[in-house]
């Protein structure tokens, strides 16, 4: 698949795994997408490719997709293996917003990095950024009440509230790259 054209082919896949059976999940995933619309400047030709990455990085949570029951592996094992969706695509969906820690908590990091190099580092923060400044919902909020929230939703002592506890400084850090580089962008003469 060409990279023109990611988003009209990402849209009507997540709505079609997310939009009916997990439908906060699907405003998520569209709110995340908006996120990356607006940093889109800073990205220039890998603008669509975030976008497209943005609204399918949850399609792992699909009942259908779930395998392992760790979503960036199921959803980027399902667009690989069923959706022969670009590589940058799925390599972005596997390691979005720090999954590399979450893997390693559920056993499962050796798996997720030999079957799925990272993406660029520029890609995986602007991922993370759009995600984590994205309510359940789909709205606007910041990184700290977005992890606030995760760690409320499942539990400070639960695998995810201890995950996002762990990955709350490089989810900030990630976030303050995205914000330095978008302030370079606008800093640049036309």
């Amino acid at each position: 698949m060409s990279r023109t054209g990611l988003t009209e082919w990402a849209y009507p896949l997540a709505e079609s795994l997310l939009s009916e059976s997990l439908p906060r999940r699907w405003k998520h995933s569209m709110g995340v997408a908006e996120r990356a619309r607006t940093i889109a400047p800073m990205l220039g030709s890998e603008a669509e490719l975030l976008e497209a990455a943005a609204v399918l990085h949850d399609i792992g949570y699909a009942p259908d997709l779930a395998k392992t029951g760790f979503h960036p592996l199921d959803g980027a094992r399902y667009l690989r293996d069923v959706a022969q969706a670009d590589e940058r695509v799925v390599r972005l969906v596997a390691h979005h917003s720090c999954a590399w820690m979450e893997a390693e908590a559920r056993g499962l990091r050796a798996e997720l990095e030999s079957e799925f190099p990272r993406e660029t580092p520029e890609l995986t923060d602007a991922l993370c950024y759009c995600d984590m400044n994205t309510t359940p919902d789909g709205t606007t909020t910041g990184p700290v009440d977005r992890v606030n929230e995760i760690a409320g939703r499942y539990g400070p002592d639960s695998l995810i509230g201890t995950f996002i506890r762990r990955a709350e400084p490089e989810i900030l850090a990630s976030t303050a790259r995205v914000l330095e580089r978008l302030a370079a962008a606008k800093r640049q003469p036309m």
